[in-house]
Formats: C-alpha cells, structure tokens, sequence
C-alpha cells in the first residue's frame, strides 16, 4: 500500500471527508456534473460505469442520481472510505457494486466509460501508469476516461497547492498555515506536469485527452479508449 493513501484507511482521520472535500475542490458539485456530461456523451442510454478510487461517493451518489439508468461498479482500497460510500449512496445501493481494493481486483468487463476522481496524484508515475491501462482493459473502445487531480501547470507545485489550501481555508486569515500545507502536500505528492499527464494518458492507450477543468491545482481530462 502507498504509505500516503494510509491515513485514509483510519476511519477517524476520514470521518469528515464528505463535509471538508467540497471545501476543498473548487466547484465539485459542477466537477460532478460535468462528468456525467463528457460520460454521457458516449453512453446516452444504459450504461456500466467504473469508478476508480470511489472511497466517499461523492460522485457516486450524484451521477447515480443524474442518470438513473446507469449501474455502478466503485473500487477503493480502504474499507473505511468505502463504509462512507455506502452511507452517502445508500439510496442508488441497488445499482452500485462497491469492491475493496484497486482497479486489478475489478473483472474484466466492458465498462462504457470510467472514472478516477481527486486519486491520481496519489501515485507515483509507475503506479499511476499501471492503474490507467488496468482501467484502458476494462473499457469498450471509444469508452470516455474523466480523471481530475492535482497537477502542476508551471513547474511550481507549492504555489498552485498554496492557492488550492488557501481557498479551502474559508476564513482566508492565514497564509502561512497555506504554505506550510502546500509545502506538505508538494513534498509527499508526485504530482505530473499537465503535458505529462496527457503523455501517461496516452501511454496507457488512451487517445484525445482532453482538459475539461481547471481550478488552481487541480486539473481535469477527459480521454476515450482507443
């Protein structure tokens, strides 16, 4: 396990996940939204979506609850993130399977499209090159990859992180405490130039990658299966 997902395996490090995410990502509820946008635009009717790294249900819960005709399947390796998922999702519970572990303990399935929101920068490029293409054999070609995460547009990741922890702290009052989080957060996220994210996208097989969203240090792609 990466040592830097483990505090996301304490279910009392993540018992208030659900109330401080939206804080902390600009314009979630719109990133949601948009996402089953780009998903619907290759999958208007029925559809299997995978989710990759669906710990929380966030997304779950508001694209279960935009497309009522779509079935689920979230995978997440910490079993504390996914008792959260079932709470939030406990109303669309019926279409969604939920799976402890990574995007390998998933069948093999053609998925029509496939999400992996606010996890890719957790993992190093090795790592995250291998869970893209995992998630590449699990979808129909022509099947549409949302991602979004941080990322580094200019090569100066603590200032980008600095703007993102600044805009989570709501009170606005001390830059410094920003700082020292960006300064955390740079040290223990391998995070990739947006240049270098398409690149991994398209090493993985996937084509077009597209960014869609953009908020401080957060980026967001989508890309279809080629």
């Amino acid at each position: 396990m990466n040592a830097i997902l483990a505090p996301f395996m304490n279910p009392a490090a993540v018992a208030s996940y659900i109330q401080d995410t939206p804080k902390k990502v600009p314009g979630l509820a719109d990133l949601h939204r948009m996402t089953a946008i780009l998903l619907g635009e290759r999958a208007p009717g029925a559809a299997d979506i995978l989710m990759v790294g669906a710990g929380g249900g966030l997304e779950l819960k508001a694209i279960a609850q935009a497309r009522p005709d779509w079935r689920f399947t979230g995978v997440d390796p910490s079993p504390a993130m996914l008792d959260i998922a079932r709470q939030t999702t406990v109303l669309y519970a019926d279409r969604i399977e939920l799976l402890a572990g990574t995007v390998d303990q998933v069948p093999i399935s053609p998925f029509d499209g496939a999400t992996c929101l606010l996890t890719l920068h957790f993992l190093d490029r090795i790592e995250r090159l291998h869970t893209l293409r995992e998630i590449h054999r699990r979808l129909k070609p022509g099947g549409v990859l949302v991602t979004a995460h941080h990322s580094s547009p200019d090569g100066d990741p603590e200032r980008w992180l600095a703007r993102s922890a600044t805009f989570a702290d709501r009170t606005g009052s001390d830059a410094r405490k920003s700082a020292v989080a960006a300064k955390a957060m740079a040290e223990r996220l391998p995070l990739l130039s947006p240049v270098e994210e398409e690149a991994l996208l398209r090493e993985a097989g996937f084509v077009e990658p597209t960014l869609f969203y953009a908020a401080f240090s957060f980026r967001g792609w989508a890309a279809m299966a080629g």
